[in-house]
């Protein structure tokens, strides 16, 4: 465990090189830790895949102290029971209508759509991190046979809700957005509603299981079919 300065009021400590999920439930149980411990000093906690950055009151200590008390309450992480964190089952419409890069990505991979589908929800995912837009979640590892790189030019707009994968990654997009994830379906539910309480179905450390339904089922959820996509509207940088 190492803690660095992240600011003039804030501390970075990392737990890990690497994305694992032992690294990550040490990133969740620090966070419960924390809260627990220095929850007077604290005014935020911004947990990633091996990192978890801890921003202070600077009216009521300073780094010096915070670090003390962090080295303290963290001296037994390592000994600390691994959390599961909870299961959260996201509803999914797999289709080549909902997922424009389904059967493409069927394709490259030898598989039949029925497959790349079946595959992606039979895996149990972990929340490693929320980040690039409220709500992202992004959740990992993806079943190696369905994993694909990033698109080489992305989407102008991806709508809300798709379902997506990149590399050993996949993620459902909170809101429309420019992407180049390759989009296999659609979730009927908001991953991020400020107006709702809590206002993401999950966070980090969560696990989540995707579940398919129909498209019936998609629409009685309040999900909505965008219009088709025009090709042409394509960005040439890489975006996430």
């Amino acid at each position: 465990m190492q803690i660095s300065v992240a600011g003039e009021n804030a501390l970075i400590i990392y737990f890990g090189e690497q994305t694992s999920p032992e690294v990550s439930a040490k990133v969740q149980q620090a966070v419960e830790i924390i809260r627990r411990d220095l929850h007077e000093l604290i005014v935020d906690l911004v947990p990633s895949y091996a990192s978890l950055l801890v921003i202070y009151d600077l009216m009521k200590t300073d780094h010096h102290h915070v670090r003390n008390h962090l080295r303290q309450s963290l001296s037994g992480l390592d000994n600390a029971h691994s959390a599961e964190g909870r299961l959260v089952t996201l509803p999914a419409y797999y289709s080549t209508e909902s997922g424009p890069d389904l059967q493409q990505l069927a394709d490259n991979a030898g598989l039949s759509v029925d497959e790349v589908i079946e595959i992606h929800q039979q895996q149990e995912y972990r929340v490693y991190a929320i980040g690039f837009a409220p709500g992202f979640a992004y959740l990992g590892e993806v079943d190696p046979r369905i994993a694909a790189p990033r698109l080489s030019t992305p989407r102008l707009k991806v709508p809300r809700g798709a379902v997506a994968i990149a590399d050993r990654q996949t993620a459902v997009y909170p809101a429309e957005s420019p992407g180049g994830w390759n989009l296999i379906g659609l979730c009927p539910t908001r991953m991020f509603n400020p107006d709702a309480d809590p206002t993401m179905p999950v966070q980090a450390g969560d696990r989540v299981r995707f579940e398919a339904i129909s498209r019936e089922q998609f629409i009685e959820l309040g999900g909505e079919l965008p219009e088709q996509p025009d090709p042409s509207e394509q960005l040439g940088g890489p975006l996430t």
